[in-house]
């Protein structure tokens, strides 16, 4: 869909995911596009504003033309962590102290929240510093993964659920833990969810990714089986797009009905994005 409405230009990245929308920070901040913007967001599952050139306190507010942000630690919850709207996604531990553990595993296709009641609704995110080579940002829409299954994999799945963990997601980054780490990382939140998630809307979107360990009452073979397919299947190019960052760009995502991951960068790079989020306000059912 290409489109001008007003002040906003709109255009189709590909058929089944990613909108790119041009307007002046003027335009975006008013607040005047807000709805149509979410609207377009859960239609697109992917916005791109490119070289928009928000600073945080813009996001900040841009966001809120949108919805309802939703704070978040700027350091390990407990451990001297503060509640702020703008999260500092780095892997410099200096400026963030989560960097060691939770944020290696971004690396990996996953929706944030996938252990809570009611997931974040959107990602806002936006470059400081950008890595020479990766750092690339991959996005994949769930929607069009479930709607373009066979039909005989949406019986299948209808009714599975699946367990979704910390540590399900941090054997990623930590293939050959120690049992002290393990035993702790198992204190961490986890969660049943449905493998498909019915929105109020009435579409559905697959709840997978990093974080889901196991298909409940399934062989575990056959679990890990089922979850790596559905992963392929909702990888696959024509329900993806990677997003090549430059310096100034937002980008938006429905995390309710969207995967996402960074691709590999150099540790050392500094690269540093600030991200901003909104509330969401629907349960997984």
């Amino acid at each position: 869909m290409t489109g001008q409405d007003g002040e906003l230009k709109i255009t189709e990245i590909k058929p089944l995911i990613g909108s790119v929308v041009e307007a002046s920070q003027e335009t975006l901040l008013g607040g005047k596009y807000g709805l149509q913007l979410r609207e377009l967001l859960e239609e697109r599952s992917v916005l791109v504003f490119p070289k928009i050139g928000f600073d945080d306190e813009q996001q900040v507010k841009f966001t809120e033309t949108l919805g309802e942000v939703a704070l978040q630690y700027d350091g390990a919850a407990g451990a001297g962590g503060e509640m702020r709207p703008v999260f500092k996604v780095t892997l410099d531990e200096e400026l963030n102290p989560m960097a060691a553990s939770g944020l290696k595993t971004s690396f990996f296709w996953h929706l944030d929240g996938s252990m809570n009641e009611v997931p974040i609704l959107a990602s806002l995110l936006t470059p400081r510093i950008l890595s020479e080579t990766g750092g690339e940002t991959d996005f994949c829409n769930t929607y069009a993964a479930y709607e373009a299954l066979p039909d005989e994999d949406k019986l299948l799945i209808a009714d599975m659920r699946v367990l979704h963990a910390n540590w399900a997601r941090d054997r990623y980054a930590h293939p050959e833990p120690s049992y002290e780490w393990l035993q702790r990382q198992r204190r961490g939140p986890s969660r049943e969810q449905p493998v498909v998630w019915t929105h109020r809307s009435g579409r559905k979107s697959l709840v997978i990714g990093g974080t889901a360990s196991h298909v409940v009452g399934l062989d575990p073979a056959d679990s890990w089986d089922l979850l790596v397919r559905l992963r392929d299947w909702a990888t696959q190019p024509q329900f993806s797009y990677c997003h090549e960052w430059t310096m100034g760009d937002l980008v938006m995502w429905d995390n309710t009905g969207t995967l996402h991951r960074a691709r590999p960068y150099d540790p050392a790079s500094g690269r540093l994005m600030h991200r901003t989020m909104l509330a969401g306000d629907e349960p997984f059912a």
